[in-house]
């Protein structure tokens, strides 16, 4: 599950660790995002791929199709997603990258569930893996994006069951493009991810459970 995470460096830090050979057009911003608490029903940055150039669009965080009488999904499953009635077409044609600096997970303890920060192991910017409707750059409240989320495994089973899809910067690059199929993608999902063992994570303190505390504080470790 991914439900919550944290977007604070700038999209120039994430952009960076792409190949070189990644053409965009994408207008430059030095200011830190400073999200560090990034909530669904949100927007967020999302890349993806238009006539072989990389764009950045504020996209809404979640899925609700008109025949959806549900609230809206945030993730997606990668084992099902790519033959999913729900998610089959957003595979083919709506593969995307939310840039992310780590994630929160809850953990129960006691009575009250103790939120941790989960992050890279090298203190590296990650790329979740998405899908969502196009054309991303029209701005739909409802039929906005899903991060791809993967099961858990070795010690990060401890936190929860499931956490994003991160990838690679050059499987990230891969999965973006126009060019790779549906199957390709699926390959790219199981191929190009970032074990368990590349992250760590520590307790943070519960104001990080109100969307409304946004502050570097919430990142700290407890």
């Amino acid at each position: 599950m991914c439900g919550r995470f944290a977007q604070f460096n700038t999209r120039e830090d994430y952009l960076a660790l792409l190949p070189e050979s990644a053409q965009r057009d994408i207008p430059f911003d030095p200011e830190p995002l400073k999200r560090y608490n990034v909530a669904p029903g949100t927007r967020v940055l999302l890349l993806s791929e238009r006539d072989s150039t990389l764009h950045l669009d504020p996209v809404h965080w979640g899925y609700a199709p008109g025949w959806w009488d549900k609230q809206p999904l945030i993730n997606a499953r990668v084992e099902t997603a790519a033959g999913s009635r729900m998610f089959k077409s957003l595979w083919q044609h709506g593969r995307a990258i939310v840039f992310a600096d780590g994630w929160y997970e809850w953990k129960r303890n006691g009575k009250e569930k103790q939120p941790y920060f989960i992050h890279s192991k090298d203190g590296q910017p990650l790329f979740f893996a998405a899908i969502g409707s196009r054309p991303f750059e029209r701005g739909d409240e409802n039929e906005g994006f899903l991060i791809v989320t993967a099961a858990s495994d070795e010690g990060l089973v401890d936190i929860h069951d499931r956490r994003p899809l991160v990838l690679t910067p050059e499987a990230a690059l891969a999965w973006m493009s126009q060019d790779t199929s549906g199957k390709e993608a699926e390959d790219i999902a199981h191929e190009g991810s970032l074990p368990a063992d590349a992250f760590t994570w520590y307790p943070v303190s519960r104001a990080v459970g109100n969307v409304r505390n946004q502050s570097a504080d919430l990142i700290q470790r407890m």
